[in-house]
């Protein structure tokens, strides 16, 4: 037992690094951000990821993750919502890429084949991170399960958990924004890198959706 109500904080700490680190949606929209826009689009998009991820701590400390195996047909409504979200999102940078091969090379109205990642990069990050499904299991199923149920202050011991997980997450993600910023010279340059990468993405996504609709709390 350690402090605050927090049970094995060191498998915690490695847990959550390991989940931060794995590819996942919210990764992989901020590094598209970043590199398509810059930097401050890219912490626009950071700072969606850190609400989501904030609300799904919030749901979790809360009870969620209970009602939700006591209501399956909930989890399988939400599950089925999110993963068509990911789908819309993969296909609609696919389309992007298509357009941008159709069209003229000198055509001025030419569509960035990144421009799927472009828009109200903060909305679409936070509504990518309330549906990302590694971040569901893991607030849901791994991050409730290191507070002790009978410390009287569980708000505490959830609040130093979820503080934990956003520092590593904002490390991470800032590495990602920076690496991505260099990145969006080589993408304007070369159309057919920046199509490419966006395809890559765009295929990840409806990956992703899949994964959500097959996912569950058990």
């Amino acid at each position: 037992m350690n402090g605050f109500g927090i049970i094995d904080l060191p498998t915690y700490l490695l847990g959550t690094l390991v989940v931060v680190l794995l590819p996942g949606p919210n990764s992989l929209f901020v590094l598209g951000t970043a590199a398509a826009h810059g930097v401050g689009a890219g912490y626009r998009a950071a700072c969606g990821v850190f609400l989501g991820d904030a609300v799904l701590m919030v749901l979790a400390a809360g009870g969620v993750a209970s009602l939700l195996k006591a209501y399956p047909a909930a989890f399988i409504v939400f599950k089925y919502v999110g993963a068509a979200y990911l789908a819309w999102i993969g296909v609609s940078m696919l389309r992007s890429v298509f357009k941008g091969r159709t069209a003229s090379p000198e055509d001025p109205a030419r569509p960035a084949p990144a421009a799927a990642t472009t828009a109200a990069p903060f909305r679409r990050a936070l509504v990518i991170s309330l549906l990302n499904p590694k971040a569901i299991l893991f607030f849901m199923a791994f991050f409730i399960q290191f507070v002790d149920p009978a410390y009287a202050h569980s708000v505490l011991a959830f609040t130093i958990l979820g503080l934990i997980a956003q520092a590593m997450s904002f490390v991470y993600l800032s590495a990602l924004i920076f690496g991505g910023a260099r990145l969006a010279g080589a993408f304007r340059r070369r159309q057919r890198l920046s199509a490419g990468l966006t395809g890559g993405a765009g295929a990840l996504f409806l990956g992703f959706g899949a994964k959500l609709a097959t996912a569950s709390l058990n």
